[in-house]
């Protein structure tokens, strides 16, 4: 199976939402940072490819039809290069309220996942330190204004290298209409889903939890 449709935007930008959402439509198992930690042997691909090495992506996603949400947004351009027939989507949202978000749930999370011995939990916290903080912040994960930047750069660099007809910038709260007129598939009758609001997130990705 290939991938049908890359999520390029940030974790807390609606990203679980937008999965569910494509679930729903019909493309098979959608990739989130949920799947790493219900997929241990995905870990060494997410920290072979933080380290800049050749990763087979090919193989690691080759049970999901499509990919939302960090890891796999931090590598948008080269699954937008290797799934050339793929569509992508770029979900948004306004930078206060991502970075409120993101506050009190990727972040606090990195905190205390970092302290862990071992483990996922550990694992997939030092690959968002180094990926989301190092990588793409260009410095630390906490740093409010690098952070606002890199969400705002990351959807210019999306627009440059996307040609309109393959991109959707996705909001969300705009529900079904867009997203389905985008993907040439008939509105359903059933609300669009939402989820993942921050007292699910800690429900689900405590590192005591995982």
């Amino acid at each position: 199976m290939d991938l049908k449709v890359i999520g390029s935007g940030f974790g807390r930008t609606g990203t679980m939402s937008l999965k569910l959402a494509l679930e729903a439509l019909g493309f098979g198992k959608c990739h989130h940072m949920e799947e790493v930690f219900g997929n241990p042997w995905q870990v060494p691909y997410w920290q072979a490819a933080v380290r800049g090495e050749i990763v087979d992506w090919h193989h690691l996603f080759a049970d999901y039809g499509a990919s939302v949400d960090w890891p796999s947004a931090h590598y948008w351009r080269e699954l937008a290069a290797t799934f050339p027939e793929a569509r992508v989507i770029h979900t948004v949202r306004s930078s206060e309220s991502w970075w409120a978000s993101y506050s009190e749930t990727i972040m606090g999370f990195l905190k205390i996942g970092v302290t862990q011995e071992d483990g996922i939990a550990r694992d997939m916290s030092e690959w968002c330190v180094r990926a989301i903080g190092e990588q793409t912040f260009g410095g630390a994960f906490t740093d409010r204004e690098s952070g606002l930047r890199a969400l705002e750069r990351r959807t210019e660099d999306v627009k440059a290298a996307i040609p309109a007809d393959r991109l959707l910038i996705f909001d969300v709260k705009q529900g079904w209409d867009p997203l389905c007129d985008f993907l040439g598939l008939p509105v359903p009758e059933t609300a669009f889903p939402r989820a993942n609001d921050r007292s699910e997130f800690w429900k689900n990705f405590s590192p005591e939890a995982v």
